[in-house]
């Protein structure tokens, strides 16, 4: 029997990239609900509340298309020649340029191509067709049309057809440490890791053979208690944390009097403290750091500094101005910010321009800590560089923003209203996940020509060699859960992955860092093959690769467009892993969905299988120790053809806690422990540089070890 049309709604949803069906995790065919299809369509701004609105709503997007002169964004690969579509009035003459990235101008010439007139709002509208040339360079260009005595424009972004990797990297793989950069403190940090501590851990791990250092998100947090710990969950995915400036390698520093040296030693003692608890203090820390950090500001600058915080200023533009307004308001006024008074909810209004101008020292201050942490983490990037490492530092890119934001604020335009981002169920979250996180709406990233998308971008890759995208799925269709909703009643909603992704190759390429997709999890075919066309790397972690009866996949048939690593931060590290830690702990938080001696049996079995792989190849005797099973486990990874691999710095040290317990909140202490030993006694920074243990690991993932 044939299948049935489609229904008016469901031809709307299509319309507009939203999903109507989709398979489950169990291989079940799911038809989306028509009031969770409705909602996510009036967060698009597309009333389809009844039959009469779907009706309009479908009339009026049969017509869209041409009632645009031009396309809103045309995105290419270099060497394409696509056919731009012109709508003008029937019988108009059409002239087209376009004007490149560096000044020159092109005249374009029509294609013959007929297509039908059509009668649109009144007008007999017709369809020339321009054609763009093979030869355009990659960047961000400027489609202009004149017809009728007028002008029309649209942006034309041309990106590379593959992200090539570094030549060094073709030639001979590279391995680094991984690490959230909080937790790594030195005798020198102020109660967490900062810029300086990343300074010297990629400097020592380059002098042990390490060619990167991948940190988690350093994302800007909230700048008043108490901060959200999550590194996935910031406030601004396009700015960095304050909280990761090192106070005394701040220049203005050595300009303060004597009592002021005095003050900032205060809080320094106070700060230094919190490197001794078990868990970390990120408000006591930001409170101690923060004081100092206002009476440096306070110093005259020098005429070169002044001219480069104006120019950094300048560069970040108005964007910046926002989120250090968000920032002033914030410290003022509190949070969230859905509590101030309903005018300050709007960036533009004029309440709010009034704010500006009265915080306007405040926001400066923002301002310029944004600049001292962001030369604080491009001058560790140098560094790795001059240390003798390929790549340096790799961030990482959390999926969206917290919906109290500055994000969900400056850019509230940009991103949907009353849906938050999730997962629908699968094997470890049954209910599905909601991660309380507005999405971006795809429709107003064209209009916007993905300027915010674009920006973000080259805040991060400006410090990097390279950046991690966490879910990078999230670039090709992300699951969108009404408010109020279960993360069960959501859909998925498509985006522009050819621009997406096309930019990301872009803006990488400009700044010569390579690109990590986080691509766990259930993927469609095609998306890893798209991915790894483009020249994205995947990721790979030990665990979770396995053959179709459970069996362990042998390294030699991992993916060598590659970051493989042994475990991640939602697992325990390796010892803790071996020893059943996340069973135990998910146990103990009663997030187990089998009786609890099932979930060991079948853990024993999938561990046991790896460890019997070992001794196979003869990389373990019969009797191993937890440490040499860990050893082992990294040794096996360099077999892959992989060109990153991945140890984890809780690895080095014999740390067997669960980082991130995901499905938890206060529950368990998510991203708030520092790195320590076996012992669960927390360890510095420069006790692990002289770690007997940490070097053994090391040997087992170079190219001596092997």
């Amino acid at each position: 029997m044939p299948d049935a049309a489609p229904t008016p709604l469901a031809q709307l949803a299509r319309a507009r990239g939203v999903a109507t069906e989709y398979w489950d995790w169990k291989g079940n065919h799911v038809t989306v609900s028509d009031d969770t299809i409705r909602a996510v369509l009036a967060a698009l701004d597309v009333d389809a509340s009844n039959d009469q609105a779907v009706e309009a709503a479908l009339e009026a997007a049969s017509d869209e298309t041409w009632r645009r002169v031009l396309p809103q964004v045309v995105i290419m690969r270099e060497g394409w020649t696509p056919w731009v579509p012109v709508h003008v009035p029937d019988g108009s003459e059409v002239l087209a340029r376009i004007h490149l990235e560096d000044g020159d101008l092109r005249d374009l010439a029509q294609v013959e191509h007929w297509v039908e007139p059509r009668e649109v709002d009144g007008i007999l509208t017709g369809e020339a067709t321009v054609e763009l040339p093979g030869d355009l360079p990659l960047g961000y260009h400027r489609l202009e049309v004149d017809y009728a005595d007028r002008t029309a424009s649209t942006t034309v972004i041309v990106t590379p057809a593959r992200l090539e990797l570094p030549a060094t990297l073709k030639r001979d793989p590279a391995w680094g440490l991984l690490t959230q950069l909080y937790a790594v403190r030195s005798d020198r940090s102020w109660g967490i890791g900062d810029a300086a501590d990343l300074a010297e851990l990629g400097t020592w791990g380059a002098r042990q053979g390490a060619d990167f250092v991948l940190v988690n998100p350093v994302h800007a947090a909230e700048p008043i208690p108490t901060m959200e710990p999550s590194p996935y969950l910031p406030t601004s995915r396009r700015f960095v944390n304050p909280m990761y400036i090192r106070v005394e390698e701040v220049p203005e520093i050595g300009y303060l009097s004597a009592a002021e040296h005095q003050l900032v030693e205060w809080h320094s003692d106070d700060a230094r403290r919190l490197n001794h608890l078990d868990h970390l203090d990120r408000d006591g820390s930001w409170q101690s750091k923060q004081a100092a950090l206002r009476m440096i500001y306070r110093t005259e600058r020098t005429h070169r500094r002044r001219r480069d915080f104006e120019e950094f200023c300048e560069r970040e533009g108005q964007g910046l101005q926002d989120y250090a307004t968000w920032c002033a308001i914030a410290v003022d006024r509190g949070l969230p910010w859905e509590d101030w008074p309903t005018d300050l909810q709007d960036p533009h209004s004029a309440a709010t321009g009034a704010e500006r101008k009265r915080l306007a020292d405040d926001i400066e201050f923002h301002c310029w800590m944004q600049w001292i942490v962001q030369s604080q983490l491009a001058d560790a990037q140098r560094e790795l560089r001059a240390a003798g490492m390929r790549l340096g530092v790799i961030h990482d890119l959390a999926v969206g923003v917290h919906p109290g934001g500055s994000d969900a604020w400056a850019l509230a335009d940009v991103l949907a209203r009353d849906i938050s981002v999730g997962a629908p169920p699968d094997d470890y979250n049954q209910l599905g996940q909601d991660w309380s996180q507005p999405p971006w709406r795809p429709d107003r990233l064209a209009e916007l020509d993905y300027a915010p998308y674009r920006e973000m971008l080259r805040t991060i890759l400006r410090m990097a060699g390279g950046v991690r995208i966490d879910h990078i799925l999230g670039l090709f269709r992300l699951w969108w859960v009404p408010r109020g909703r279960p993360a069960t009643e959501g859909t998925y909603v498509r985006y522009d992955h050819e621009a997406l992704i096309g930019i990301l190759a872009l803006e990488a390429q400009r700044a010569g860092a390579l690109v990590i997709g986080e691509d766990l999890g259930t993927v469609e075919d095609w998306v890893r093959d798209y991915l790894s066309d483009r020249g994205i790397l995947g990721t790979s972690i030990l665990w979770f690769e396995r053959e179709e009866n459970g069996a362990p996949r042998a390294p030699e048939t991992y993916r060598e467009l590659c970051l493989a690593s042994v475990t991640t931060h939602d697992l325990p590290p390796t010892a803790g892993y071996l020893q059943g830690e996340h069973i135990a702990v998910r146990h103990e938080l009663g997030l187990l969905t089998r009786p609890l001696e099932e979930e060991i049996r079948v853990d024993d079995a999938q561990r046991e299988a790896v460890i019997a792989e070992l001794r196979t190849r003869g990389l373990l005797g019969a009797k191993a120790s937890i440490e040499d099973q860990v050893g082992a486990l990294h040794r096996y990874l360099t077999w892959s053809p992989s060109r990153l691999i991945g140890v984890s710095v809780a690895d080095l040290v014999g740390d067997e806690r669960t980082i991130n317990q995901p499905g938890t909140d206060e529950e368990y202490p998510n991203w708030r422990l520092p790195i320590a030993g076996p012992d669960k006694v927390a360890l510095t920074l420069d006790e692990l540089m002289v770690s007997r243990r940490a070097k053994r690991l090391i040997r087992c993932v170079t190219r001596k070890g092997r």
